[in-house]
């Protein structure tokens, strides 16, 4: 059956809801709306009320809430956090029932009760049409409040708790992007994209269109027309080591049934309400299996990524890497017009390449795992940290976020479970010997073989 239909059926109980009730009870009408208003109507909803009337309730409270003032909306949201919390008393009974009986049915009962109550309110929100697409923007204005903010934590657990379930990979479709999709969808495409601009419809139509490059993007039932992730794909011969010359205007095209190779050289997530939520682990898994059956000569999956916390940490406390390195060099490095000298470039490279590599192998959060986010990402995934790219992107942003550096990761497919296992057991950085080379002489027995292989990178291309 079609999303419409279902669509269909919860406007139809809406309205029953409408024409059994009062409506004036529950409409504020068009007066100003403050956050007890809508707290009020949360109330309500939560009292037990039938289908009919939860879906009028529901529908009635979100849009309350979108017309709430965005000064109100941190008190809408700190009230959530405070007083829709289990229970405690009916909490209370609980744990000392289990204690004194402590069987499977207490046992139960104290689960459900640990539970707070935000979480069934969500729940139904999310029975008015069109309500899932309205609770990821909810969070993504709760997500402007909560930082900083370690009273909203729980808070902010209970969303992600929740769309996790909602946005369950089981539930997500995979669609070709090409230029037969539907343009309000290519117009999201062209805004979501977060790693490397889409200038104009020209320069998507570049990204999508030719026999060589793939774009791929899940969506949701319920958030029909809205991409919640995408990726973006080049068909080629080997490794790239730029992502200039997969963007040029003029580049050469290549046969797709003749790529060996699928690079992956931009992943946008499209939802900030989604913040927490994965989907690019599944993503990647769904199409390189995509791309297997559409083109069986494919026989290297690998990533073009961005740094994008490289310069940051290189620059960050009293101790920063790039305080050690000559003055003139940090000067030119800072003013970024260096590109266009050769002497220039060489001089940095043999500075911010060893450096690179100490960020990825080495830089990690209090808990153990690399500070750079696109790493713990792809690391994660098992993929294997392959080369390290000097000059990789030379555009505005490139060379202020990582001074130009971009990274291939390498989805082996024979090792990416062994990759995953361990990084997640052990914490440990699977790289190739190239990479592991570029640490200066010192640092280099931290990060041993795991065991004897075949490096396929040395032969790579620099």
């Amino acid at each position: 059956m079609s999303n419409a239909f279902f669509s269909d059926l919860l406007t139809s109980i809406a309205e029953r809801g409408r024409s059994l009730l009062d409506r004036g009870v529950w409409s504020l009408g068009e007066a100003p709306v403050a956050a007890t208003d809508v707290l009020s109507l949360c109330e309500a909803l939560l009292s037990g009320r039938g289908e009919a009337t939860g879906a009028l309730i529901a529908r009635e409270t979100l849009n309350a809430y979108a017309r709430l003032p965005e000064a109100m909306r941190g008190d809408f949201f700190e009230s959530l956090a405070r007083d829709f919390g289990p229970d405690l008393n009916q909490l209370d009974e609980a744990v000392a029932a289990y204690d004194s009986n402590p069987d499977a049915a207490a046992a139960s009962r104290l689960h459900y009760l640990t539970e707070p109550r935000r979480q069934e309110l969500f729940r139904r929100l999310n029975r008015a049409p069109g309500a899932t697409r309205d609770l990821v923007a909810m969070r993504a204005d709760f997500l402007k409040f909560s930082r900083g903010n370690p009273d909203l934590t729980l808070l902010d657990a209970d969303f992600v708790h929740l769309f996790a379930s909602w946005f369950n990979p089981g539930f997500l479709v995979l669609r070709h992007i090409d230029w037969g999709t539907p343009a309000n969808i290519l117009e999201k495409i062209i805004r979501y994209e977060a790693v490397h601009q889409i200038h104009d419809w020209d320069d998507l139509r570049r990204r999508i269109d030719p026999q060589d490059r793939r774009c791929y993007a899940f969506f949701h039932p319920a958030l029909v027309d809205e991409p919640l992730i995408f990726v973006e794909v080049a068909l080629t011969a080997a490794i790239p080591d730029n992502v200039q010359s997969l963007l040029a205007v003029d580049r050469t095209h290549e046969l797709a049934e003749k790529a060996r190779t699928a690079v992956f050289y931009s992943i946008s997530n499209c939802q900030q309400g989604l913040a927490g939520v994965s989907f690019g682990n599944f993503l990647i898994k769904q199409v390189v299996e995509e791309l297997r059956r559409e083109l069986p000569r494919l026989d290297q999956f690998v990533t073009l990524s961005p740094v994008p916390g490289l310069l940051k940490w290189l620059s960050a406390g009293e101790n920063a890497p790039l305080a050690k390195i000559d003055p003139a060099l940090r000067e030119l490095l800072a003013n970024r017009d260096w590109t266009e000298a050769e002497d220039k470039r060489e001089a940095l490279r043999r500075v911010v390449e060893p450096l690179a590599a100490e960020y990825l192998l080495k830089a990690k959060t209090p808990n153990g795992r690399p500070v750079d986010p696109v790493a713990r990402f792809h690391l994660g995934n098992g993929a294997r940290l392959e080369r390290i790219n000097w000059l990789g992107d030379i555009s505005a942003k490139g060379l202020r976020e990582s001074g130009s550096i971009m990274v291939n990761y390498l989805y082996d497919l024979d090792e990416i479970e062994a990759n995953h296992e361990a990084f997640v057991n052990n914490g440990e950085i699977v790289a190739a010997g190239a990479v592991k080379k570029l640490l200066r002489g010192e640092a280099r027995s931290l990060f041993p073989s795991r065991r004897p292989r075949k490096d396929k990178s040395e032969s790579s291309p620099a």
